[in-house]
């Protein structure tokens, strides 16, 4: 499966890698628990660590994680702030159905007068 992203991730491709439960993994134990190499999240994660490493590059390309390395290691770290999109896109929603739900409410307040 081949994943190409703009630099500025949509809620699409958020929705695309999160999809993901290896993946969803990964980017939870990096944000719970802070900055990880890939030896590290490959002993936690039961998969291969060539599989690690791609989903690490999707993370990386959606914006979600970042690289330091030092030295023979990479050291990974979850992107909070690459999550933007999908938060936009949940707040969006959120009004919408609490307007729906308040006019729904007034119908019915209506409805009992």
């Amino acid at each position: 499966m081949s994943y190409v992203f703009d630099m500025q991730a949509t809620h699409d491709d958020i929705f695309k890698t999160l999809g993901d439960p290896t993946r969803r993994a990964i980017f939870e134990r990096l944000a719970r628990d802070g900055e990880q190499t890939v030896r590290a999240l490959t002993d936690q994660s039961g998969v291969s660590q060539p599989a690690v490493s791609k989903h690490l590059g999707v993370l990386k390309l959606a914006g979600l994680v970042r690289d330091r390395p030092e030295g023979r290691l990479v050291y990974y770290s979850a992107e909070p702030q690459g999550l933007a999109p999908l938060i936009d896109w949940m707040s969006f929603y959120g009004a919408f159905w609490r307007d729906r739900f308040d006019r729904l409410e007034n119908l019915l307040d209506r409805m009992d007068q």
